[in-house]
């Protein structure tokens, strides 16, 4: 749709993402409540990508992709990182990784999967199943077990222990990804679906000495601008980049930063666009000796990714069906503190602050340009850091709502970071060349002559750790719940803004820390909790 089929809803959500397409969707269930969501990209529908699992990285870099690179990180070498977001109906559902730890799902077993039977879904919107493992997964998952990771096959899914290896849920099902979109398909015609619309302002009514949300300005597609009335709640859920621009644009947000970009300040959060944060990852790439132990062979031959597409369409099976994550899983702490270091970030037992999780081919973003054309069979162990100290910002490049914000995420300026995450690329290492099931088929680093599986200590991987770690697109926190005590606290407990009667936010800019695990089913979790509050304070 072009342009709202109304002047006025009773509810209007700006972001068809992750959390706001849960959000829009679970409001409109009352078939007496009018709910407009606005999406800046196109419908689902028209991008067939975002059900292809393996085809993740097609948007990036075109219409389909926000397109924002960070400033500079002197951590990370000056290096400028592409930090992709999925620009459609469904957001980053539509290219992200699958994995599904914990969530509303409807799970599909399978025999050879031992699944914890009480803390999967039956009945849910998103459509849920194992992945069948290549060769090279289960002797990771023997490497990982024989280097203090105990095999707990559904371990990820109740999150009731920081340490052992195993296999992680993912949101496909029979070769077709199940995103958020799935949540308004076919909804009834109290939901409107707006795309190919930016929302630009919400536009702030003094009412009584308060201010209250009223209405929302949106450019549609041909540049038309239209302004469009909320009876009872404006809900942002543009994700950790947006949602705090579209603040700033609104004249939320610190004072002098909003003034100077020629907007007028109305109410003064210094929080908003602060506590940028994300998980970084590295990933650390083998050749193994033994053929056909990755799938490499399936996609890297001549004409292969074309031949994998077509399969994919005509039987949704094949590479694309399925994203090459394998084998997971969380080392102990005590690694660290054991060599008489405090415990990483004031982390407790139960929560683990490094994640190793595999490909089953070469792959990753598009700087990984080694692909193994010769017939090599290879494959990446990646540390992932939670709970990074390293914090960066959000903020307006100018007020123009077509033009990205500023981000600074100043990747590994604590070094903190550093010493953690190259440790942990260190333990990787072991893992791969002292665990039983790899040790005796590695044949070396790929590419060859990187030569990283020879190091011994953690000082040989602080340069590879600056030089290689990137995003792993789990950003977050810069729309931060908190006390009132907290001047950086962006909203209150129930995600209402502080300062602002009639707004929320809802998406991964909320949390005030990451959790530590993968933001997917985090950020749907946090669209249904919204939903519910909404409903308790409207309804």
């Amino acid at each position: 749709m072009e342009s709202p089929a109304l002047d006025e809803y009773d509810f209007i959500v700006c972001g068809g993402g992750t959390s706001g397409s849960v959000v829009a969707a679970r409001l409109a269930s009352d078939p007496n409540i009018s709910v407009l969501l606005i999406e800046a990209g196109q419908h689902s529908s028209l991008v067939e990508f975002t059900r292809m699992c393996g085809a993740w990285k097609q948007g990036f870099d075109t219409q389909h992709d926000w397109n924002i690179t960070t400033e500079p990180c002197p951590g990370a070498n000056n290096r400028c990182v592409k930090v992709s977001r999925g620009r459609y109906l469904g957001g980053c559902t539509g290219c992200n990784g699958t994995l599904c730890v914990r969530g509303a799902e409807t799970f599909h077993p399978k025999e050879w999967f031992q699944h914890d039977e009480k803390n999967h879904g039956t009945d849910g919107p998103l459509h849920t199943a194992t992945f069948d493992a290549a060769p090279i997964t289960h002797l990771l998952l023997d490497s990982m077990e024989s280097q203090g990771m105990p095999k707990m096959p559904d371990m990820f899914t109740s999150g009731d222990t920081a340490q052992g290896c195993g296999h992680v849920v993912r949101t496909v099902h029979q070769g077709y990804r199940s995103t958020a979109a799935d949540y308004v398909l076919g909804a009834k015609e109290n939901l409107v679906v707006l795309t190919e619309t930016t929302v630009d302002k919400v536009n702030l009514t003094l009412e009584d000495g308060e201010w209250w949300a009223s209405s929302v300005d949106v450019i549609g597609k041909e540049g038309v601008v239209k302004t469009v009335k909320a009876r009872k709640e404006i809900v942002i859920s543009g994700g950790a980049y947006c949602s705090p621009a579209i603040l700033l644009r609104s004249g939320i947000g610190a004072r002098e930063e909003v003034e100077s970009c020629g907007i007028e300040s109305k109410v003064n959060l210094p929080g908003v666009g602060k506590n940028l944060l994300d998980h970084l990852i590295v990933f650390i790439f083998y050749q193994v000796s033994k053929p056909k132990t990755t799938t490499d062979h399936l996609i890297y031959y001549p004409g292969g990714p074309a031949k994998a597409a077509e399969l994919w369409k005509e039987t949704k099976t094949g590479f694309l069906a399925n994203f090459p994550f394998g084998a997971f899983g969380l080392p102990s702490l005590e690694r660290f503190t054991s060599q008489g270091r405090p415990r990483p970030y004031g982390l407790t037992p139960k929560q683990p602050n490094i994640e190793f999780f595999s490909t089953e081919s070469y792959g990753g973003p598009k700087q990984y340009t080694d692909q193994p054309f010769g017939g090599e069979s290879t494959f990446s162990i990646i540390p992932e850091l939670f709970s990074p100290a390293s914090k960066g910002f959000v903020t307006l490049k100018s007020k123009d709502p077509l033009e990205n914000p500023v981000v600074d995420h100043k990747y590994l300026e604590d070094p903190l970071d550093v010493l953690v995450l190259s440790e942990a690329c260190k333990f990787a290492n072991e893992i791969v060349m002292k665990g039983v099931g790899t040790k005796d088929i590695i044949q070396g680093s790929w590419p060859a002559e990187s030569g990283h599986h020879e190091y011994t200590s953690r000082e040989d991987w602080e340069p590879f750790v600056r030089k290689h770690a990137t995003t792993c697109y789990h950003a977050g926190g810069t729309c931060k719940m908190g006390s009132s005590g907290d001047e950086l606290a962006v909203l209150d407990e129930r995600l209402r803004v502080r300062g602002v009667k009639g707004l929320r936010v809802a998406d991964t800019s909320v949390m005030p820390t990451l959790n530590s695990g993968h933001t997917q089913m985090p950020a749907y979790g946090i669209g249904e909790k919204c939903a519910e509050m909404v409903k308790e304070d409207n309804m």
